[in-house]
């Protein structure tokens, strides 16, 4: 079955080539025009067959909204669950979530509810081997909440999934990649998570996943967290009692590993050119320079999971939900990062 029956001369390509799933993400935000945008662009992802988990009517709906053809196969959740394996672009789907009561930028439980079904059935697809990979399109954490998720984001949703015992968020481009030892926390409560154990996995799970794309020695900087990196214990001692010795640590087991540096200097381009990514030590303090550098190019990576999952580096956009004017470059560069992590 399809939607809008394309002509012979447009129907999806078909392939043997890995399957890669989409999550739709949250129905009233820019998720579901995203996924649309990128099955219209599979000739440039020829190395994947891209599978959206999600709600065919409600994609029906925008498509029309936002005049973006859907060129899809439609494979309903009970087809996908007795073993059908897609060879075109295809929507799964979940039937999560009534299209018609769907108000675009606008927060809900019912989307809340409908976005976790879409990750949990990616989850389980990747869980099983039957896709390569995750690529998420964004959620809104306060339907989230209000669908019950008692979890602060998607990093640690897909950590409970996969009983992950160990994390961490990488958001990755051509111009700059970052690690975050803290993410989704308040600044008082920065301190309680900025331990020596956090910074040292952190370093490891970002050298490990360099390696695995490519770069046979990575080169990691990573940030301190006070002003002039402490200047000797006068602006604070987390440098010298926290950071520092999980530096040493990770030398002392092969690493490169600069020292902890002042956040007001260690992006400037000449220590760009000579970093292959950045350990930081708390949301914005990689989030604002990675954003000015790469926001349409950025990929949010989940290092430490035993599947693969990329994500846009944005958020839900309800302020253009709906409207046609959503760019899919960061969903489609997930879904390149994914194929280059599923392929190592």
């Amino acid at each position: 079955m399809t939607l809008n029956p394309p002509s012979p001369a447009t129907h999806p390509r078909r392939t043997t080539a890995p399957l890669i799933a989409l999550t739709m993400g949250d129905p009233a935000g820019i998720g579901p025009e995203l996924c649309l945008k990128t099955l219209l662009a599979t000739d440039d992802l020829p190395d994947c067959v891209p599978v959206v988990f999600g709600d065919a009517e409600l994609m029906r709906r925008i498509a029309g909204r936002c005049a973006v053809p859907l060129q899809a196969d439609v494979l309903p959740l009970s087809a996908w669950q007795q073993g059908s394996h897609p060879t075109a672009p295809t929507i799964v789907d979940c039937g999560a979530v009534n299209a018609q009561d769907v108000v675009p930028g606008t927060v809900s439980k019912a989307c809340g509810q409908a976005a976790i079904t879409y990750i949990e059935t990616a989850v389980e697809a990747a869980m099983s081997s039957r896709v390569a990979a995750v690529a998420t399109a964004p959620v809104h954490k306060e339907a989230l909440h209000l669908a019950g998720l008692p979890y602060p984001g998607h990093t640690e949703f897909l950590a409970a999934l996969t009983q992950a015992n160990r994390t961490c968020m990488m958001l990755a481009s051509e111009e700059i990649t970052v690690s975050l030892v803290t993410v989704h926390t308040a600044y008082r409560n920065v301190m309680a998570e900025l331990t020596g154990e956090n910074i040292l996995q952190t370093i490891e799970l970002t050298y490990d996943a360099m390696r695995r794309l490519g770069k046979e020695t990575p080169r990691l900087t990573v940030c301190a967290l006070n002003p002039h990196a402490g200047e000797n214990g006068l602006f604070g001692n987390e440098e010298a009692e926290r950071i520092m010795p999980a530096v040493e640590s990770a030398r002392a087991r092969g690493m490169q590993v600069s020292d902890p540096l002042p956040p007001d200097t260690a992006f400037i381009p000449a220590r760009r050119k000579d970093t292959d990514a950045y350990i930081v030590m708390y949301h914005d303090q990689g989030l604002i320079p990675f954003k000015m550098l790469a926001f349409e190019k950025g990929v949010n990576i989940t290092l430490g999971l035993p599947i693969v999952r990329t994500s846009v580096d944005h958020g839900t956009a309800f302020d253009i939900a709906w409207q046609g004017v959503a760019s899919p470059s960061s969903m489609i560069e997930s879904l390149r990062w994914a194929i280059r992590l599923s392929a190592k």
